[in-house]
């Protein structure tokens, strides 16, 4: 789905092998997918890209062919603050300095704390239709509990959801894409194909449950730790938000990232949550706008 002549590679690092698709030419842009996507998310996207930066594309550990190892009582495998260590790791191994990084979804919380927690290394961000973790719970009412239920049911104890889940991977995933998309037939049916391939391994449903778990305890832990010592990301932010996901939505997201950025910016698009496959030409437009 990605242009011949990138490449792909499975790379060993921080305890995990991560799938890596890299492309392009330039200064070096990391694009980080979400759930329950992977890398290839940016396959619409990466030509245009590509023309301005060197890509290096990754599944997350859990997600996709990268390895899924079980996870712990503290939910510490599946954090953000260790799968930011394994991009960290990768671009040290690839030889990269600092670089631009882009997240949507997971892959933006993945985002925000490598900004926070590597300093210097992050020259701009991009965050793809999130506000931060920590913002996501203490904002959490009636509605936003019935339209997300996804955060508490998969945080759930292990192995409830993932019993639950596994009895019909395909229904539950497909639903989610479906709800979450402003029209699903607006996704390549070969990449919803390649999201819903990687539930064939009980070991990756597994691994997206641990992702949630620690999204309601230590990921929230420690956004609460920086908003406590007053710690801003060091790098200029963008953020680009959907105004067509779980139905239509006015409210733009800067509020909530003022209080974690001093330089932020934010582009609205009419479409669903899956802003890059759903708009591309406006989704790679604002980020070379930005990135550039």
């Amino acid at each position: 789905m990605f242009p011949a002549d990138f490449k792909q590679q499975i790379i060993a690092l921080n305890g995990v092998e991560l799938n890596v698709i890299t492309g392009g030419n330039g200064t070096p842009l990391i694009l980080l997918h979400g759930f329950p996507q992977t890398s290839v998310i940016w396959h619409r996207v990466a030509p245009e890209l590509a023309r301005h930066f060197s890509l290096v594309m990754p599944d997350l550990r859990g997600y996709g062919g990268s390895s899924a190892p079980p996870g712990d009582p503290e939910h510490r495998q599946y954090s953000k603050r260790e799968v930011a260590k394994d991009i960290i790791a990768l671009a040290d191994q690839l030889g990269i300095g600092r670089f631009a990084l882009a997240g949507h979804d997971r892959g933006g919380r993945v985002g925000y704390r490598l900004v926070l927690d590597h300093p210097g290394r992050v020259t701009k961000f991009c965050a793809i239709d999130i506000i931060p973790t920590l913002d996501v719970w203490q904002d959490m009412d009636t509605a936003a509990a019935v339209s997300t239920f996804h955060w508490s049911f998969l945080a759930a104890t292990t192995p409830l959801p993932e019993d639950i889940i596994g009895q019909n991977p395909d229904l539950f995933y497909h639903s989610l894409l479906q709800r979450w998309a402003s029209d699903i037939a607006k996704l390549d049916p070969g990449a919803v194909e390649a999201y819903l391939e990687q539930y064939r391994d009980p070991s990756k449903i597994h691994a997206q449950c641990e992702d949630y778990r620690a999204g309601a305890t230590l990921d929230r832990q420690y956004d609460q730790a920086n908003r406590d010592a007053g710690d801003q990301l060091d790098c200029p932010v963008l953020v680009l938000w959907s105004t067509g996901y779980l139905g239509d939505k006015a409210r733009s997201p800067l509020d909530s990232w003022r209080k974690w950025a001093a330089d932020v910016r934010a582009v609205a698009i009419a479409c669903g949550h899956f802003i890059v496959e759903e708009e591309p030409v406006l989704a790679a437009d604002a980020m070379v706008d930005f990135f550039a």
